[in-house]
């Protein structure tokens, strides 16, 4: 510990000691055990003690009946746990009996302050942190703390989730602290030979699980599910062969008592490497679980079961059935095809899966959303089951979309139930569509293809599909458009995919003037996809130009709502790239169409939103790198403007965009890419020293090296990081440059360096103005970029995180917090 903490430590001590002063708030105080945890796990708990009494003293002082704060309270538990994790300080600490009056009756745990749940989280803490020392379940068993294994137990059901979670996993560990050592060299030990305390535990366990309260089998149950899933030593073997008969009992109560946790515990058990092999009669367990809880319950469970990496075929077939029994029930009610209904239909329990559907509609609508998630979750995994039923998923999907808009037509009372509890309900609808752009992996027939691109053009034609619906419908549309075969020998659009853009084009204009900006902002997401996937497609732009869409999408860059405007700026950026941009002379601009490149220029300098000055941004660094041709005229000129509007920009990322379009510039000008590290040594094939030069020159005139100087010391550390970077690379490519003689001395490289030195300071008033290429070399040179990459590597209140100042700050808030106390943090 530095000599000025050591100082500091003593009054802060008091100070926590004494009920009358203002106590430091947690975050202080958690920063405080942080400090001393690095202490301690690098030299000796006993020594910080012996050296600083004061500690020592806080932790007597404890004891004292007196009106201590819960928060100092609950960091002296968990600091003496902590100091005591070292034998030779838990040794000093017991000669005192401090601990046991600590842990025990003595302390905390018999007085009024046990109400408060962050004294019982301490305490619980506290021994977490002492488990760490080789005497500590001969500490558990003493006397006067041989009832904190019962303190632990009740502080399962604790008010508190924090202290309850805490304390089951606290049970946990000393489960399986007791049986690691009496378990080595014994794997066939069984429950009647093992210690004490872990025999404890289980009868706890098994005495939890024959209640009738579900709180406590919920208990047993999570206490179980942590063990299997954190300890895979043999003696979970015999554990679960004891305790597996009573989570079978579980399974003949009706209703299934706490079913999401025994849920948990049998994939736990499942994932375990030491019980999935055994024959421990778990594959029937988890067979008897699957007919026993209701679609619902059963849900999870199924899908658990078909991720595992290995499981009888038997039981996988049982559970994808599960799992498909609500799409089984939905293409049973709307009187499908045969043959879509026999390839779902593998258990012949529908008429259950009906009868559990269509009680409610919260029910039915619970029970489709997470079968629907489940299987979006299940189809891109490779041990999805195989053959995978792609056509009737798709057709219970689409049918699903059509009892959601009113469209289908049900046959059976039981599909109009259906059709009643899920007419118009978009959480339905928007699982439905997720799945349905999932499934666009696959293939299915021709017939339900045309099914999906038909119920799709409904729900975005729809005027009831609401904003969030329509974005799904969007997403879903994309991906199956991507999905569409190509003609053979063709580059173009195959032939229904064309007939469907011609049917949804005429619906985009309806979309874009839509009095709601989010359905706006979501077909203009859709449009810059379709024209960065499909913009070179004679099919597509031809359908588009006949359309109202660019126009429209030109008009948008002046939406009232800057996220409408963003995306505006990105859709325009992709139809002027692919030659799509068509606007018609107006009065306003009589000679034709106003330059695009000065519009974006015009948001970027002046619109009062930040995204849409981020999208401008964005454009012109693609324009750059494609060399679009209203960049490609005059490039010089362009990047000299794009970086002096930049360089004023209040927003940080529209000055690292910034600098990412004067990298690209720079790439090309020197006429070499970047390599990953943006600041990589090149291999030395640079150019002769003269046409380095004359590259550099280019540079010079757009004060790109003026732009990036600046942005080395801005207040934003991810853009000085990044123009830190540039000049790196920048001077990595000129690493074999040689000047004229003296370059590195003339008047010039003094007077920047001294420039650069003001705007460290904060003064940036002064612009640098053109600079010569050698003079751009010897100041990048002479700059210790590495030192400053590294400075801006470090954490921003490295300065303030020091021990030092968190004492000074603990210790200045005394007397000043008063009532209002306050976060110094």
């Amino acid at each position: 510990m530095d000599p000025e903490c050591s100082q500091l430590l003593p009054a802060l001590c008091s100070v926590l000691a004494d009920p009358r002063q203002p106590v430091a708030d947690d975050t202080c105080l958690e920063k405080l055990l942080d400090w001393f945890k690095t202490i301690t796990e690098a030299g000796s708990s006993l020594l910080l003690l012996q050296e600083n009494p004061c500690l020592l003293g806080l932790l007597c002082h404890v004891l004292k009946p007196q009106d201590l704060s819960p928060r100092v309270l609950a960091f002296s538990l968990r600091l003496a746990g902590m100091l005591a994790a070292q034998e030779d300080c838990f040794q000093y600490l017991q000669q005192g009996e401090l601990l046991p009056r600590l842990f025990g009756e003595a302390g905390p745990l018999g007085g009024a302050a046990w109400t408060a749940p962050s004294v019982r989280s301490g305490w619980i803490q506290g021994l977490r942190s002492l488990a760490a020392e080789p005497r500590f379940l001969l500490f558990l068993s003493l006397s006067p703390t041989p009832g904190a294994v019962d303190t632990i137990f009740s502080l399962q059901g604790d008010s508190s989730l924090f202290v309850a979670s805490a304390a089951g996993q606290l049970l946990v560990h000393i489960l399986g602290l007791s049986l690691q050592g009496a378990a080595e060299g014994h794997p066939g030990l069984q429950t009647g030979d093992w210690p004490v305390c872990a025999q404890k535990i289980v009868s706890h366990i098994e005495e939890s699980l024959r209640s009738a309260a579900t709180p406590q089998i919920t208990q047993a149950l999570n206490v179980l599910t942590t063990t299997f899933g954190h300890c895979h030593d043999p003696w979970t073997q015999v554990l679960w062969v004891r305790l597996s008969p009573l989570v079978a009992c579980l399974l003949e109560k009706d209703p299934v008592p706490a079913a999401h946790s025994l849920v948990d515990l049998l994939l736990s058990v499942a994932r375990s490497p030491v019980l999935s092999s055994s024959s421990c009669g778990l594959w029937e367990t988890l067979a008897q679980t699957l007919s026993h809880l209701s679609p619902t319950q059963a849900g999870p469970l199924a899908l658990g079961i078909l991720k595992l990496q290995e499981c009888p075929q038997a039981l996988r077939a049982q559970a994808f059935a599960v799992l498909l029994q609500p799409l089984t029930c939905v293409l049973e009610a709307t009187a499908q095809a045969p043959g879509l209904l026999d390839s779902l239909d593998g258990t012949g329990g529908a008429s259950v899966t009906v009868d559990t559907l269509l009680p409610s509609k919260a029910a039915c609508v619970g029970l489709l959303c997470r079968t629907l998630a489940h299987l979006e979750l299940l189809q891109p995994l490779p041990q999805r089951p195989s053959p995978w039923p792609q056509a009737p998923l798709l057709g219970a999907t689409v049918t699903i979309l059509r009892l959601c808009s009113g469209s289908a037509t049900p046959t059976s009372d039981a599909g109009g139930h259906l059709c009643a509890f899920l007419v118009g309900c978009v959480r339905v609808q928007r699982a439905a569509l997720d799945f349905l752009g999932t499934l666009s992996q696959g293939t299915g027939p021709r017939e339900l293809v045309t099914q999906v691109f038909a119920v799709l053009l409904e729900y975005l034609t729809s005027p009831d599909s609401s904003p969030t619906v329509l974005k799904k419908a969007f997403q879903a549309t994309f991906r199956w458009l991507q999905s569409s075969p190509e003609t053979p020998g063709c580059s173009d659009l195959d032939p229904h995919t064309q007939l469907f853009l011609r049917e949804l084009l005429p619906v985009l204009p309806k979309r874009l003037c839509s009095p709601c900006w989010e359905v706006r902002d979501s077909g203009l997401e859709f449009l810059t996809q379709m024209i960065g996937h499909w913009g070179g497609q004679a099919g597509f732009r031809h359908a588009l130009l006949a359309s109202e869409v660019p126009e429209l999408t030109e008009q948008l860059l002046r939406d009232p709502e800057s996220y409408v405007r963003a995306s505006a700026v990105a859709a325009m950026g992709q139809l002027s790239s692919q030659g799509l941009r068509v606007t018609p002379a107006s009065p306003e601009h009589p000679g034709g169409q106003q330059s695009l490149l000065a519009e974006l220029l015009h948001i970027l300098s002046t619109d009062s939103e930040g995204f849409p000055r981020r999208a401008v941004m964005h454009v012109f660094t693609q324009w750059l790198r494609d060399g679009h041709a209203d960049v490609a005229g005059d490039t010089e000129r362009f990047v000299a403007r794009v970086l002096q509007v930049a360089s004023q920009d209040l927003d940080w990322e529209v000055r690292a965009q910034g600098l990412e379009l004067a990298l690209v510039f720079l790439e090309q000008t020197l006429g070499r890419p970047s390599s990953h590290c943006p600041y990589a040594v090149t291999p030395p094939v640079a150019a002769p020293p003269s046409p380095l030069a004359q590259a550099l020159r280019p540079l010079c005139r757009v004060q790109l090296f003026e732009f990036a100087f600046r942005a080395l010391f801005d207040c934003d550390r991810p853009v000085a990081q990044k123009s830190c970077d540039l000049l790196l690379f920048l001077r990595a490519q000129t690493a074999s440059y040689s000047g004229p003689q003296g370059s590195g001395s003339v008047p010039e490289v003094a007077s920047v360096e001294a420039a650069l030195q003001r705007w460290q300071a904060g003064d940036q008033g002064q612009p640098l103005g053109y600079l010569e290429p050698e003079v751009v070399v010897a100041v990048l040179r002479s700059m210790d970029l590495e030192g400053l990459r590294g400075v801006l590597a470090e954490s921003s209140d490295r300065v303030e995180k020091s021990p030092q100042s968190l004492l000074q700050d603990m210790l200045a808030t005394v007397g000043a917090l008063g009532e209002d106390e306050a976060d110094c943090y």
